[in-house]
């Protein structure tokens, strides 16, 4: 099935209670809020996502509950972990309460190709055959992988069958991997899709990035498909004083909550500490930006 990703995949957000506990039901409406508005399958237990804030119960838990919820569609669970027997024994958990594939970056402290390669060869010894997407994101980790190195990756491990590229420039970096790859693999995106409609120009299988409004994300992936590139644009730029502002790291998490919260597809925007809180300055720039939004959105539909 991961072989064929293609659409959006959103990076879920986990929903915490006002006291802070894993708020089991908001995964429920959560969920039903993604597929309503466009997603192909769910990535939870991402970075935005506060996977690292989990236990590992807690981490099963919500998977399992969103493989639940989903009803079948795919199911991608973060994994990373510097620790291979920590990753192997999360791994074996969430696929079996059902999640599709696992999703692995890797570790700060790797320096060269053979200390990249190294420790996915000893990842896939504990993990096996679990279809896996292999996440380059080296702002958070901290590795580099080039595209040489990418590419000896998918060669040599045939459980790779999905790449989430969060290198920049990113639109220039796929195009490369485009022509090193040794099979075809989907690239999928993340970055918070603040570069969505290049990337996809770069032939992209969609985003995987999380957002408060998914149906642009899954909007614009299905004009810009259907040879609408125009279109795709108009769209994207209708949110884009949104998207960029939910683009600042986990200050950033903190306003899609807020604004998912609004939206009643979670019960709280709770994050769990430490986590940032909103001011009510901040609270006020969400409003007007939402305001704004709304009337751009009316005058798009007259």
């Amino acid at each position: 099935m991961m072989t064929q990703m293609k659409g959006l995949y959103v990076v879920a957000q986990t929903p915490f209670a006002a006291d802070g506990a894993l708020d089991l039901d908001s995964i429920d409406t959560l969920t039903d809020f993604y597929f309503k508005h466009g997603a192909a399958g769910l990535t939870v237990l991402g970075v935005a996502g506060e996977a690292a804030k989990l236990s590992e119960t807690e981490s099963i838990s919500a998977v399992q509950r969103f493989v639940k919820r989903a009803q079948g569609k795919p199911v991608i669970a973060g994994v990373s972990n510097p620790s291979v027997a920590q990753l192997a024994t999360l791994t074996q958990a969430v696929t079996e309460v059902g999640a599709t594939g696992v999703m692995i970056a890797p570790p700060p402290g790797l320096r060269t190709e053979e200390d990249v390669l190294s420790y996915y060869g000893a990842v896939f010894d504990r993990i096996g055959d679990v279809p896996t997407v292999l996440q380059d994101f080296p702002f958070s980790t901290g590795v580099w992988m080039s595209v040489p190195t990418m590419a000896r990756l998918i060669e040599r491990f045939p459980q790779i069958q999905a790449i989430k590229e969060e290198d920049i420039p990113s639109a220039a970096k796929i195009t490369r991997l485009r022509e090193a790859l040794p099979r075809h693999v989907p690239i999928l995106t993340g970055n918070n899709a603040v570069f969505l409609p290049q990337e996809l120009g770069r032939g992209i299988e969609g985003p995987m990035a999380g957002f408060s409004h998914p149906e642009m994300l899954s909007g614009v992936y299905a004009l810009y498909t259907e040879g609408k590139r125009d279109a795709a644009f108009d769209l994207f730029n209708l949110y884009l004083p949104l998207l960029n502002f939910e683009n600042q790291s986990q200050w950033g998490v903190a306003v899609r909550k807020e604004i998912l919260r609004r939206r009643g597809a979670i019960a709280s925007a709770v994050m769990r500490a430490p986590g940032p809180r909103l001011s009510p300055l901040d609270l006020k720039d969400i409003d007007y930006l939402l305001e704004r939004l709304a009337q751009s959105l009316a005058k798009r539909s007259q």
